[in-house]
C-alpha cells in the first residue's frame, strides 16, 4: 500500500452526481470542464486515470423535465439511458479538447461475480490504459436490476480499484471529507485528516444520506473504502467542488480525508 497520493500512478476517481450536477438534476457545465481539464493535465503529468462516474440518472432527470428522482425501475432505466448518453457526449467532447480519447465500461454485478467475465473486463482495461486511453466506467442502470446491481457507485469505483490494480481511489463528493460530527448541523465539526482503518467508531461517524440526485451517503463510502483497503488500495475522500484542489492532494498537501 502506498504511503502517500504522491506516490500513486494508477489512480480511480470515482464523481458524484453533486459534483457533476446541478440539484436541478442539469448537468454543472463550469465543473465538468474543470474536472476534464485538471484530470487531463494530471494524465499528462504521468498519472493513469480510471474514472467512476455517477449521474447519468441524475441527468437524466433534468433532460426529461422531472424535479425528483423516480421511485419506480422502469422510469430510473429510462433516465439512466437518457442521461448516459448526455455524460459520454460531455466526457468525450471536453477531454478530446485535450488530446484524450475515452472509453465508457458499463458492468452489472453479475459480470464481476463470473471469473471469466471478470477476467475479460480486467483484459479490457489492461487493454484501454495500454492504448493510452480513459476507460469511464458506470452502473448499467438501463438493465440491472436488485440481483445484479451493485447499489452505489461508492461500492463500484471500489470494485473498479481493484480490477485495475489501482495504487488509489479518491472519491468525490459534496463534503470535504470525514468528521467527528455531522458539519452540516454542527459547525464545529473537525474534519478528521487520515484514518487507518474502517471501524465500528468509524462507521458510527457515517451521517444521513448524501444529496437527493444520488444513491450514496458517508455510510456507503466507508463500505467502498474497506473493499479498497482490502484490495490494498488506500481511498481519500474529497470535495469535488473544487476539482483543483487534485492538483494538491498529489502535491502531498493535506486535502480530504485518507483512509489507509
Amino acid at each position: 500500500m502506498i504511503k502517500s497520493p504522491t506516490e500513486a500512478g494508477r489512480v480511480v476517481v470515482k464523481v458524484g452526481t453533486s459534483t457533476l450536477a446541478h440539484p436541478t438534476g442539469l448537468l454543472n457545465i463550469q465543473r465538468t470542464e474543470r474536472l476534464v481539464k485538471v484530470l487531463s493535465d494530471l494524465k499528462n503529468a504521468g498519472k493513469e486515470i480510471i474514472i467512476v462516474t455517477s449521474g447519468a440518472i441524475g441527468v437524466g432527470m433534468g433532460k426529461a423535465g422531472l424535479k425528483q428522482r423516480p421511485s419506480d425501475t422502469p422510469r430510473k432505466q429510462a433516465c439512466a439511458a437518457i442521461g448516459q448518453c448526455e455524460l459520454m457526449y460531455c466526457y468525450d467532447k471536453y477531454f478530446s479538447e485535450y488530446n484524450h480519447a475515452v472509453a465508457q465500461v458499463l458492468l452489472t454485478r453479475d459480470v464481476v461475480d463470473s471469473p471469466v467475465r471478470k477476467q475479460n473486463v480486467i483484459n479490457t482495461f489492461q487493454s484501454l490504459l495500454q492504448f493510452g486511453v480513459i476507460p469511464i466506467i458506470n452502473e448499467n442502470d438501463t438493465v440491472a436490476v436488485e440481483e445484479i446491481e451493485f447499489g452505489d457507485n461508492d461500492t463500484l469505483s471500489a470494485i473498479v480499484a481493484g480490477l485495475t490494480g489501482a495504487d488509489l481511489l479518491v472519491i468525490l463528493s459534496d463534503i470535504d471529507g470525514v468528521y467527528d460530527q455531522n458539519p452540516r448541523t454542527h459547525p464545529e465539526a473537525r474534519l478528521i485528516p487520515r484514518i487507518p482503518a474502517i471501524t465500528d467508531e468509524v462507521r458510527a461517524l457515517a451521517g444521513d444520506k448524501g444529496s437527493g440526485l444520488g444513491t450514496g451517503g458517508m455510510i456507503t463510502k466507508f463500505s467502498a473504502a474497506q473493499i479498497a483497503l482490502e484490495n490494498g488500495i488506500p481511498v481519500v475522500i474529497m470535495n469535488g467542488s473544487a476539482p483543483e484542489r487534485l492538483y494538491d492532494l498529489f502535491d502531498g498537501r493535506q486535502v480530504g480525508t485518507y483512509i489507509g
